[in-house]
């Protein structure tokens, strides 16, 4: 092969090397795997923030998809994993916040705003049908006889204008 084609062949085939490369995760019992799956995809990285660990390829997040596998391995529990990542990562590495003191307005807020909002939707919609109903309230605009006369006198103008 000549010196000017070897460059080229080891680029190709280093780049298919780097493109292609995925994680093999071995457990000694594959029924692991699946729960494995589910925690990455539940937790966050730390460094991403809107990544999860499985779509997260920065090196953190590999540390704590080994951290998660050895912990799986110890037999812990799924709760035991994300309390044991919380508590070194805080509570912003899971997606789904616990409900505790710190984050109960958090969970109780849509509550909260939509019962407002069904309140004051159902107080203006009362005070609509009572202002339609009430006998006295005429829709009909009142004009004074001075605004009646200048209302007249503009609108000739502007005929003729024309």
């Amino acid at each position: 092969m000549r010196a000017g084609m070897l460059f080229p062949a080891m680029v190709v085939l280093w780049s298919g090397l780097a493109f292609g490369q995925t994680e093999v995760v071995e457990f000694s019992d594959e029924s692991l795997r699946p729960r494995y799956q589910q925690l990455i995809e539940e937790l966050r990285c730390p460094k991403c923030q809107n990544q999860n660990l499985a779509d997260s390829n920065s090196a953190i997040a590999v540390d704590l998809r080994l951290q998660i596998q050895s912990l799986l391995e110890q037999q812990n529990s799924n709760a035991e994993i994300k309390s044991y990542l919380a508590e070194r990562y805080s509570d912003f590495i899971l997606y789904r916040p616990l409900v505790d003191r710190r984050t109960l307005f958090l969970w109780a807020a849509p509550i909260f705003f939509m019962l407002f909002a069904a309140t004051a939707m159902v107080l203006l919609l009362r005070r609509q049908r009572r202002i339609s109903d009430d006998p006295g309230n005429d829709p009909q605009i009142v004009i004074s006889d001075a605004d009646q006369q200048r209302l007249a006198q503009l609108l000739n103008t502007r005929n003729d204008r024309r």
